[in-house]
């Protein structure tokens, strides 16, 4: 039986990687996406190609009424989703005295009230099946902190701390939660830093490297497989043993 995943923020970088390897093990795939509308009908090309079912849904995850209509669109086309990827965040670099309230407030709207409001339109029917998966991406940010991103590892820590407790309370109804904080990845989100930049932290890092997106992406669908079926509760860094 196939089973149907839906990620958020899927138009680009991990959500895209993520996407395209559920697709080549044979899963239904949807993808949630809010601006990007060329990389959305590119991204569900490419999966046509794989010979997966997908639908592109639109919507803001900030926002309640968008959450809820972009998962019943999805089981519509695909069926009831198996395993929901909160995948969807927003960065931001400044100095916390330069970082007003406005900016504080839309990091947490996205990152966090995003999977709020995604885990809350899918989490009823994983209860009544009982059976599902739901994954958190966060960062290595989240998990010790990083200077001048104050807002921001703010708001993947707190993913942590959603994922542990949410755990802990559906568990018994057969559903998992758990996350991952992926190091240094080579995405748009990390387009801005310059070259020097690049190879600092390419240096810093053990392996000498900065990640890819696929690679994120294979931790995830071992997450969401049952070769994960005793994990719950747990956070995964792939960074290269930049943080351990």
């Amino acid at each position: 039986m196939h089973k149907t995943v839906f990620i958020t923020g899927a138009s680009r970088g991990i959500g895209r990687a993520t996407a395209l390897r559920f697709a080549m093990d044979g899963w239904r795939v949807g993808i949630g996406y809010h601006t990007s509308d060329a990389e959305a009908r590119a991204l569900i090309a490419a999966l046509a190609e794989l010979g997966t079912m997908a639908t592109a849904v639109r919507g803001d995850v900030a926002s309640a009424e968008d959450a809820v209509r972009m998962v019943q669109e999805t089981r519509t086309a695909l069926g009831h989703i198996d395993v929901l990827i909160n995948n969807a965040g927003i960065a931001h670099t400044a100095l916390f005295t330069d970082t007003d309230y406005a900016a504080w407030r839309r990091l947490f709207t996205v990152n966090v009230d995003g999977a709020y409001h995604c885990t809350e339109a899918v989490l009823p029917d994983m209860i009544s099946r009982r059976s599902g998966v739901i994954l958190n991406v966060s960062s290595i940010w989240g998990l010790v902190g990083a200077s001048c991103e104050v807002a921001y590892s703010a708001s993947k820590a707190a993913l942590i701390g959603f994922t542990k407790a949410l755990a802990k309370e559906v568990g018994p109804s057969g559903i998992r939660v758990n996350c991952i904080a992926p190091g240094v990845i080579d995405t748009d989100m990390n387009a801005a830093l310059n070259h020097e930049a690049r190879a600092e932290l390419a240096e810093q890092t053990p392996l000498c490297r900065l990640g890819s997106a696929e690679e994120v992406a294979e931790v995830l669908l071992f997450l969401a497989s049952d070769a994960a079926s005793f994990i719950t509760g747990q956070v995964l860094s792939p960074n290269g043993g930049l943080v351990v």
